[in-house]
Parts: C-alpha cells; sequence; structure tokens
C-alpha cells in the first residue's frame, strides 16, 4: 500500500491576504489552498502572485501540504502563475476548470519544460458541465506520467452556476455528479475532496455535509474558513470504533489458520478478506493522521 497522506480538511486562503497567509502556518488543516484565481481581484493577482510563492519557498508550514491553486492558462495572469508557482516548488498546482484531459497533458508538458520537481503533483478542479460529461477521460489522464495528476477537487458553487442547479440541503441535486466525478477518480487511483459549504453560520449543516461526503467516498473537504477546520478533521478521521474493529480484522486475518482463506467468521459477522484491505488502509490513516501530532 503507497503512502496515505491525510487530506481531511483543505483550507482556501486568498493571496491577497497577508495576515491569512502567515495564519495558516498554526492552523490544523491538512491541506492550505493558496488561491490565486477566484479569492483575488484582478488589481491585486500580481502581489498575490508574488506573497504565495515568496510564502511557499519561505517553509515554516510543517506537515501541511501546501497547493497553489493558479489562474487559468487562458487568462492574462496564467502562464506568469504557473512560472512562478514552480519556482516556488509546492507539493500541488491545482488548475482551475479543468474539462479534458488534453488540459492537463499541457500543464503536465509545461511543468516539464519549466523544470518542475517530480515533487510537485497536479491537482484538477472538477467545476464545469463539460468537466462532468468527461470525467471519466481526465481522471484517465493519470495513467500517464505527463500529467503528474494525483487529485480531483469539486468546485460546486460554479457547477451549480453553469447548470442553473440550487445548492439545496442534502444536495439531491448535486449528488448524481458528485459520486460520477468520484468514481472516475477511484477507477485511476487519485484522491478526491468535495466542494465547499457556504453558509458559516450553519454549523449542523456543514457537520452533515461533511458526513455525507465522508459516506460517498470523499477523503476530504475545502473549507472556506478557519473555524471548518475542526469538525471536517474529526469527521474524515477514522473514529476510535472504526479503528478498533479494523484491528480486529487485520488480526484475524493473519492467524495461521486463517491464512489462504477468502472469508471469515468474526464475532459472528461474515468478513471477506477485501474487508482486510479496507481495514489496514483505515489503520494507515489513522497512523498518518496521528503523526501529525
Amino acid at each position: 500500500m503507497s503512502a496515505i497522506r491525510p487530506r481531511r480538511s483543505a483550507l482556501y486562503m486568498p493571496g491577497s491576504n497577508a495576515r491569512a497567509v502567515e495564519k495558516a502556518k498554526t492552523l490544523p488543516a491538512d491541506v492550505v489552498i493558496f488561491d490565486l484565481e477566484d479569492a483575488v481581484a484582478p488589481e491585486m493577482k500580481a502581489q498575490a502572485r508574488e506573497a504565495v510563492c515568496a510564502a511557499v519557498k519561505g517553509g515554516g508550514y510543517g506537515q501541511r501540504e501546501l497547493v497553489i491553486r493558479i489562474n487559468g492558462l487562458a487568462t492574462e495572469w496564467g502562464e506568469a502563475d504557473l512560472e512562478a508557482a514552480v519556482s516556488a516548488a509546492p507539493d500541488a498546482i491545482l488548475i482551475p476548470k479543468v474539462s479534458s484531459p488534453d488540459a492537463l497533458l499541457e500543464v503536465g508538458r509545461r511543468l516539464h519544460a519549466l523544470g518542475a520537481p517530480q515533487t510537485t503533483r497536479v491537482w484538477a478542479m472538477i467545476e464545469t458541465p463539460l468537466a462532468i460529461l468527461q470525467v471519466r477521460d481526465i481522471a484517465a489522464a493519470a495513467q500517464d506520467a505527463t500529467s503528474r495528476l494525483a487529485c480531483f477537487v469539486m468546485g460546486t458553487n460554479d457547477l451549480a452556476k453553469d447548470t442553473r442547479a440550487r445548492l439545496t440541503p442534502g444536495r439531491a441535486e448535486m449528488m448524481p455528479w458528485l459520486m460520477t466525478a468520484l468514481a472516475a477518480a477511484r477507477a485511476y487511483g487519485i484522491d478526491i475532496l468535495d466542494g465547499v459549504y457556504n453558509d458559516l453560520s450553519d454549523e449542523d449543516g456543514f457537520r452533515s455535509e461533511c458526513i455525507q461526503g465522508r459516506d460517498g467516498g470523499f477523503d476530504g473537504k475545502t473549507l472556506i474558513h478557519p473555524n471548518q477546520i475542526a469538525a471536517a478533521n474529526e469527521i474524515f478521521a477514522p473514529s476510535p470504533d472504526e479503528i478498533e474493529n479494523a484491528r480486529a480484522i487485520v488480526a484475524a486475518f493473519d492467524e495461521p489458520q486463517n491464512a489462504g482463506k477468502g472469508a471469515i467468521n468474526l464475532n459472528g459477522r461474515m468478513v471477506e478478506r477485501l474487508h482486510a484491505e479496507m481495514a489496514k488502509r483505515t489503520l494507515a490513516l489513522a497512523e498518518a493522521i496521528a503523526q501529525r501530532g
């Protein structure tokens, strides 16, 4: 099993807000997404780019995964954003409005030409109707090492805007698209993060949506405020009962008498070997979270 990196909470931080960029060093988010796109006014783009890249180069963020969301390459800021992000060498560069696999392969080729280290991966925003219609092919780009694709990030606000769907409690209108993107991500071995929750005053609603995303299979949730971190970290982490159950399953299959068996009876419940693999991942995730301190 490859190393697991917790991505329970991915906090967007506006690149034009110097205090926010610095504050991110103290926040318990698994991922910090420094935003040069939606959160930054046009007249502040260049200044935000310089500040974010200097912050990433300067370090001090501990084990937090650092991601820079650039402006689209077709915009007047995109090329400069990409070049600057490469020089900063974040963990990943988040590409907005990815609607085809060709877009990712082009980004990958540019990263190679710019000399980006292989440790800098590519994340893709899935936030357009065309992206949903082509999401399988977009995910399949991960099979080409050129793409560097490691994670999908759902852009539910943009999806709602472009489809004219309403974001209602329970997200019935959005779930088919979310689950289609999730299936594509899992089919090609990449992570996927759920979209943001807009109502900062509705803590119960936020928790419910986190639970929905977790139960649906998402690795974590993108956030718009530090106050959302604690709930996301709690909900997307294995519970003590889940950890205990996972340990019991792994231990049972490790017993010599169960070697080679495809299924066993564990405390009156039929458990298959596939459940042992799931249990190992649960324990690996729990350990990775514990190591973060």
